[in-house]
């Protein structure tokens, strides 16, 4: 049989690849990022970044208020500049005690717990350093007392909290009535005086017009912002408190740290309680009563949450500000104390409430909002 001719096939076009495109500049590729992206981007001020900015620029209209009803109810003193420039002087000065407690608390909340025992602390640490054998050792001997004593017992509310697993609330409260009642035996209930003139010149003396209880305030607020904002100790802190379990996997000892927290705190109110002894030349058990209270109330107010992982210094700061402002204000109008208790913790109530509003799913919602619209 005769076979045909084998059928040729035709080549196939060899397949083409798509031509490439030539090197683009990569200012030219960021120039075209940013004009897709800049229609949807969420400016700092509107975004988490900006939180504690806002927040801050709302005490500090808080405050403007409270100095406009001052001003509007007590004009016959607000036109004297004199007079103004004293009372600034006095809200800081009478800031400056709880303002450095605070400090600490904030720490301490910022960590996720919190310390019921400040107050304590500061009416032991003054006691002691102004015993008969604690002042023979002049002024440094009074200044290294306040500090050691209110570090140690900082140390033992830490060691009972994160080795003898009690939650924070119990410890603090125990130590707050064994330290007053320590602080009742030492003294045997009896009024301290302090009798250097060292200690007691730093609430009566000033330098350029400024009282020094202001300047010690003002370093432990910058250390202390130091410390939070531009440290590993800062980060671990806040790492801590907004999840503890979380933090461990991340290699944090959180035990560790979490006495460390306490023991800043004791440390802070060792210093104020050097300075409240300095304002009243004298010390006492019942010293520094509540301020535990005022200086949660501050770090609240100053936006630092209650269940950890978030807060500012500044902010806290603010609310201790913000406090002594309405005690004057209370003052110069001849309002009563139980007026101001019950303002003030509508104020707290207030912040609690403000606190529970999500900002951030807020935030996050205007955004998507913007970037669907665009």
């Amino acid at each position: 049989m005769t076979e045909g001719p084998t059928p040729t096939v035709a080549p196939q076009p060899a397949a083409q690849l798509p031509a490439q495109s030539p090197p683009v500049h990569p200012a030219q590729t960021g120039a075209a990022v940013d004009k897709v992206a800049a229609p949807g981007r969420i400016s700092w001020w509107r975004g988490d970044g900006g939180e504690g900015a806002r927040r801050n620029l709302g005490l500090i209209g808080v405050l403007v208020v409270l100095v406009v009803i001052g001003a509007l109810t007590r004009s016959d003193l607000y036109s004297n500049p004199d007079w103004v420039w004293d009372n600034v002087l006095s809200i800081l000065k009478l800031a400056a005690v709880v303002g450095v407690v605070t400090v600490g608390m904030t720490f301490v909340i910022i960590g996720g717990g919190i310390d019921l025992s400040v107050g304590a602390i500061v009416a032991l640490a003054g006691v002691w350093c102004t015993t008969v054998a604690t002042q023979s050792y002049g002024a440094g001997g009074m200044i290294f007392s306040a500090l050691t004593v209110g570090l140690a017992v900082g140390l033992v509310n830490g060691l009972l909290i994160s080795y003898g697993r009690l939650v924070p609330f119990i410890a603090t409260l125990a130590m707050l009535v064994a330290a007053r009642g320590l602080a009742a035996e030492i003294s045997d209930k009896q009024t301290q005086v302090s009798e250097n003139g060292f200690i007691n010149g730093l609430a009566s003396n000033s330098l350029l017009g400024i009282p020094l209880l202001v300047y010690i305030l003002a370093a432990v607020v910058a250390a202390g912002w130091v410390l939070l904002n531009r440290t590993t100790f800062g980060r671990r802190t806040v790492a801590v408190g907004g999840n503890p379990e979380a933090a461990r996997l991340a290699g944090i000892n959180v035990r560790r740290h979490t006495v460390l927290l306490y023991a800043l705190s004791g440390l802070c109110c060792g210093i104020a309680a050097i300075m409240l002894t300095a304002q009243a030349n004298s010390a006492q058990a019942a010293m520094a009563n509540l301020y535990e209270l005022d200086a949660i109330a501050a770090a609240i107010i100053g936006g630092t949450l209650l269940s950890g992982g978030r807060g500012t210094i500044i902010g806290s700061l603010l609310g201790v500000v913000i406090f002594a402002t309405i005690t004057n204000l209370f003052a110069i109008n001849g309002l009563s104390t139980e007026a101001q208790n019950m303002v003030k913790g509508g104020i707290i109530v207030a912040a609690v409430l403000v606190q529970q509003v999500q900002f951030r799913s807020l935030t996050q919602f205007l955004g998507r909002n913007r970037l669907t619209t665009t």
